[in-house]
C-alpha cells in the first residue's frame, strides 16, 4: 500500500477511496486498486480529473463556460491531495482545454491543461407527438420561462447542502430498471433534429419509487413543458442531478435527503414516449454522463 493510500484511509476524504483492511493488506498482491468516483473520461460529455496536489485547504478551480465566463469547479479530496472534477460539456470541441486554480494566497492563476479526445455517439429516431416538436406561440413562450428558470437553478453552487460534506461521490441509481437510452444519443424527433440526449434512461414501470442518488438538499420541483415532473438535487459545490417525467413529486424545496430516500415516482409526463425514469447529472453547469458516477451495469 503506498503512502498516499494509507494516509487517506486514517483521514476524512470526498474521494471514494477505500483502504484495505488488515486481511486485505496480508493479500495486496491479488487485491484490486481503490477506485475513485466519477471515473475520468476526457471526451464531450464525460470528466476530467485534475490532480492539485496538497494544500490546507480546498483549492479555488475555475473551467470557462460557454460565454468565456468562470465557473466553479468541484474540488474534492484533502489536505493531502486534492483533485478538480472538470464537467465537458458534450459541445466541447476535441482537443486541447484548461481549468484555472485561483493560489490560496493570491497571485497569478495557474492554468490546468488537460487534452478532450473524440468520442462518437449514435443517433435515435423518435416519434412524439407533434406539439412538442413544432412549438405553439403560447408553449414557446412557456418553454422559454422555464429554460430561464432553470438556468437559476443551474447555477446553485454551496458547500455542503446535506448539511456535511459527502464521503463519496458514488451514486445510487435512482430506480432498477435497463438502461433504455444512452447519454450522448443525438436525438431526431419526428425527423427533427435536436439537442443530443442530456441523461440517462431507465425503463421502468409508472408508479416505480424513485431514490435520492446521494444526500442531497431538494432545490427545485415542477411540471415543465419538455420534462414533465421534475426534481432537482443539489449534493454540493456544483454537482447536481436531475429525475423527469415523474408521475408523482413527495418532496419539496428545501428538504434534506438522504441517499435511497424516495423522492418520487416513475411517470410518463412531458416530451415521452411512454414511462421512464430521466436521470441527469450536472458539474460546473454542465451535464455530464451518469455512467460515470455508477458501477457498471
Amino acid at each position: 500500500m503506498s503512502r498516499r493510500t494509507a494516509l487517506l484511509a486514517a483521514g476524512g476524504s470526498l474521494l471514494a477511496l477505500h483502504a484495505p483492511g488488515a486481511h486485505a493488506k496480508a493479500q495486496a498482491t491479488t487485491a484490486a486498486a481503490p477506485t475513485v468516483w466519477p471515473q475520468a473520461l476526457q471526451v464531450p460529455g464525460g470528466v476530467a480529473r485534475l490532480s492539485l496536489g496538497p494544500a490546507a485547504t480546498r483549492p479555488v478551480v475555475h473551467t470557462p463556460g460557454a460565454k468565456g465566463e468562470p465557473l466553479p469547479v468541484l474540488v474534492v479530496g484533502d489536505a493531502i491531495e486534492w483533485t478538480a472534477v472538470v464537467g465537458i460539456p458534450l459541445s466541447a470541441t476535441p482537443g486541447p482545454a484548461h481549468a484555472t486554480l485561483q493560489p490560496a494566497g493570491g497571485g497569478a492563476a495557474r492554468q490546468l491543461p488537460y487534452t478532450v479526445a473524440p468520442k462518437k455517439y449514435k443517433e435515435q429516431h423518435l416519434t412524439v407527438s407533434p406539439r412538442t416538436v413544432d412549438l405553439s406561440p403560447e408553449d414557446q413562450a412557456r418553454y422559454e420561462r422555464e429554460r430561464d428558470h432553470q438556468a437559476l437553478v443551474m447555477a446553485t453552487f454551496t458547500e455542503q447542502p446535506a448539511g456535511k460534506a459527502l464521503d463519496s461521490l458514488r451514486m445510487r441509481v435512482p430506480v432498477p430498471g435497463r438502461r433504455s437510452s444512452s447519454f450522448g444519443l443525438r436525438r431526431v424527433f419526428n425527423g427533427q433534429a435536436r439537442n443530443p440526449h442530456s441523461g440517462m434512461d431507465i425503463a421502468a414501470p409508472t408508479g416505480t419509487p424513485i431514490l435520492s442518488p446521494l444526500p442531497a438538499r431538494v432545490i427545485d420541483t415542477g411540471e415543465y413543458f419538455f420534462n414533465g415532473g421534475t426534481v432537482w438535487l443539489d449534493h454540493g459545490l456544483g454537482l447536481l442531478s436531475m429525475v423527469c417525467h415523474l408521475s408523482a413529486i413527495d418532496v419539496k424545496v428545501g428538504d434534506v435527503l438522504a441517499t435511497g430516500q424516495r423522492l418520487g415516482a416513475v411517470g410518463a409526463t412531458g416530451r415521452v414516449t411512454g414511462p421512464h425514469l430521466h436521470w441527469g447529472v450536472m458539474l460546473n453547469r454542465t451535464m455530464v454522463d451518469p455512467a460515470l458516477f455508477v458501477p457498471a451495469a
